[in-house]
């Protein structure tokens, strides 16, 4: 089919947002998106807040929230910026941060848990239904929106992109596309978020982009939004005169970011206000956090502002008697987030990690340590191991490869709005060359901070559609291995360590499959058996087939699935069914593993969806 558009969705942690591209004319644009902005008010704004409110059934008139798509959409769940901020109001009815509970390895994301700790009696949603929840709004946003009605736009003309965090296991990536499809958005291709900001830079920087970066670059797209953290590396080359990229590595899910940021400087301003004989509850708390980071924003934004005024109201009858007030000073400002989040640290500092209490809160696994900086380090630490990895990836990065401690970077391009602030861009930029023994790391400029994702996603299916313009080689972003259970004699007191076959080598390309020969397993199949999965960012030269002695030393594990596969008629259920591991990395960016039987043509799929502990 011939495609007349190509849309980009940033399915965002904190905001979301879309943009399309219109293939006939060639020009790309920002999509608002409509939604709720108070009790019988509906706007249109550039994005969609990641927030969703469960209202109780009696709290708001039946037609306060009556979209122009849905007359009879559920009153009781509000997405989009009312939701966020009325929510703040009334914690225990509002879900953030979904994205976030999609890729946590400890729960079932498809379990109804959100609000998370809420003991509303409304019907609670999982992860999965409030990424479908988001999809679904912007999905229909677009379709009534101007550009999809002027332009008589239907969605199945369209090439559909939607974003992941580079940093997203294969469970969370093939569940967000799940979503999309239950949203009725189709057969959605998925992009890493990084890769996204990179083509709308390309894009927004036209011919020019060619003269800012050469072969031999590295360049580090540096990604920090309100709740997660995610580095990539892209590596420049040449071939026949023409500019390659390739993404040689990608960092690991780091839930650390602006919305911690903003928490901070909350806790600071109340330790302050507490000084003065001044407390704050529960609500007001809340409402402090929401005014600690506006007045960030303008600090950040005015660098001849010495103090922005902070304004907490009470909820009760005399409101303006109740306001406390202060101030956020630029001391106070740059103290908590400069050198509590981005500290001039030493390139071999790394991430400090939390205390191991014996009993924890469960909830979501944010970072232990604030610092941006080591966990920089971290990655780029990791990135020299893995490219070390790999002869052809050393091969790659030239002279890079022989650095003892990081590669280095020669240029960053950065993304999310903590970039807004020039003087965070400064410190990170200063942090790289200090740790390069004094050699510059040159900014790329012309970054987009807060919409750069959505756009890039829509260049990028303009791209896949019309197969013009670039593309950044990538393919899988990690190695991916299948727990193996070793075939010993039984001993007394031992138990032997779990082995690993790796399925998917590290850069397996989308629209591709294997079949590794040679090596034959066997599968179980009539009852329930357990699958255990690992990856690795780090080992780059392993290739499919290869058995690692030591999987939970070496590795990390990713998932744990308990399935019962089928039986065939003709085939026993005794004895483990002789098999070949058949992985597929679709068009689409998702990873399938079929089992082959290695005397017929049958195969068996186990599906990454999900994780059980």
């Amino acid at each position: 089919m011939t495609h007349r558009f190509s849309l980009g969705i940033d399915l965002g942690t904190s905001n979301s947002a879309i943009a399309v591209t219109d293939l006939e004319s060639d020009t790309t644009e920002l999509v608002e998106v409509a939604q709720v902005l108070r009790p019988g008010q509906i706007g249109d704004i550039a994005t969609l807040p990641s927030a969703l409110y469960v209202a109780h059934p009696d709290e708001f008139p039946a037609d306060a929230f009556t979209l122009p798509w849905n007359e009879s959409a559920d009153r009781l769940v509000i997405i989009g910026q009312f939701a966020r901020d009325h929510g703040a109001l009334v914690p225990d009815r509002l879900v953030t941060s979904a994205k976030s509970w999609l890729s946590n390895p400890h729960i079932d994301p498809k379990d109804p848990a959100l609000p998370w700790k809420s003991e509303i009696e409304e019907k609670k949603l999982s992860a999965f239904d409030c990424s479908r929840l988001y999809l679904q709004h912007i999905r229909d946003a677009f379709r009534h929106g101007e550009a999809a009605k002027a332009k008589g736009w239907e969605l199945a003309e369209g090439q559909i992109v939607l974003t992941v965090p580079a940093s997203f296991d294969d469970v969370a990536r093939n569940l967000t596309a799940e979503a999309a499809e239950a949203a009725g958005l189709g057969k959605v291709t998925l992009l890493e978020e990084p890769q996204a900001a990179f083509y709308a830079w390309t894009q927004h920087a036209g011919k020019e982009w060619r003269t800012q970066v050469s072969p031999g670059d590295i360049v580090l797209v540096c990604d920090v939004g309100g709740g997660t953290a995610d580095f990539s590396l892209i590596a420049v080359n040449e071939t026949d005169g023409e500019l390659e990229l390739e993404r040689i590595s990608v960092g690991e899910h780091i839930l650390l970011g602006g919305d911690n940021m903003d928490l901070a400087l909350a806790y600071t301003l109340r330790a302050k206000l507490e000084t003065e004989g001044k407390s704050l509850d529960a609500w007001q708390f809340l409402a402090l956090v929401h005014a600690a980071a506006k007045a960030k924003v303008a600090l950040f934004d005015d660098a001849a502002l010495a103090a922005a005024p902070i304004a907490v109201p009470s909820r009760g009858s005399s409101l303006f008697a109740g306001t406390v007030a202060t101030t956020l000073e630029r001391s106070m400002l740059e103290q908590v987030i400069l050198d509590g989040f981005f500290p001039k640290t030493a390139v071999s500092d790394m991430p400090r990690e939390g205390r191991r209490v014996g009993l924890q809160e469960f909830g979501l696994p944010y970072a232990a340590d604030a610092a941006v900086s080591r966990h920089l380090a971290r990655f780029l630490s990791r990135s020299l191991a893995n490219v070390k990895a790999s002869e052809k990836l050393a091969a790659l990065v030239g002279a890079a490869a022989d650095a003892k401690d990081f590669l280095a970077p020669t240029a960053v391009l950065f993304n999310g709005g903590v970039f807004k602030a020039a003087v965070i861009r400064e410190r990170i930029l200063g942090l790289l060359t200090a740790w390069n023994d004094g050699k510059p790391v040159r900014e790329l400029q012309g970054f987009q901070p807060d919409l750069a994702v959505a756009k890039g996603a829509s260049v990028y299916g303009r791209n896949r559609a019309t197969g013009k313009g670039i593309r950044i080689k990538a393919g899988a972003a990690r190695s991916y291995y299948i727990g193996l259970e070793s075939s010993m004699p039984t001993v007394p007191g031992f138990t032997p360590p779990v082995k690993a076959v790796c399925v998917v080598p590290q850069g397996m390309e989308e629209g591709s499959q294997l079949v590794i020969e040679g090596k034959e397993f066997g599968l179980i199949t009539g009852h329930p058996a357990e699958f255990r999965f690992f990856s690795s960012e780090v080992r780059s030269g392993d290739t499919p087939g290869q058995i690692l002695a030591d999987a939970e030393g070496e590795l990390e594990e990713t998932s744990r699935l308990e399935v019962n596969l089928p039986t065939l008629d003709d085939l026993s259920t005794g004895p483990a069914v002789p098999v070949q591991i058949n992985p597929v990395i679709t068009e689409l960016g998702t990873l399938e593993l079929w089992m082959k039987h290695t005397k017929s043509d049958r195969r068996w799929k186990v599906e990454f969806t999900v994780r059980t502990e």
